[in-house]
C-alpha cells in the first residue's frame, strides 16, 4: 500500500494510545481492522513516540514501516 497522508484522516484524529496499540497488535478493536487502519495505528504509535516506550516490536515494526515508505517519518 503507498503512503497517503494518514495523520489526515478522522480515523487518525479519533485514535487513542490503547486503540492504536490494539489496532497495530491486532487484538480486541483491532480485530479485522483493515490495512488502511494498521498502517494510521503504527504512524500514531509513531508521532506520539509510543513506539520508543513499549516493547522492542513496536519500535523495530515502525522502523522498518518507515523505511518501506508505508508511513512517514
Amino acid at each position: 500500500m503507498t503512503n497517503a497522508n494518514l495523520r489526515a484522516t478522522k480515523f487518525y484524529k479519533n485514535l487513542t494510545p490503547y486503540r492504536a496499540t490494539a489496532i497495530a497488535e491486532g487484538f480486541c478493536e483491532g480485530e479485522g481492522a483493515t490495512e488502511k487502519e494498521q498502517l494510521t495505528a503504527w504512524q500514531y504509535l509513531h508521532d506520539t513516540k509510543l513506539t520508543a516506550q513499549l516493547q522492542g516490536f513496536f519500535g523495530r515494526t515502525a522502523r522498518d514501516l518507515i523505511e518501506s515508505g508505508a508511513i512517514r517519518e
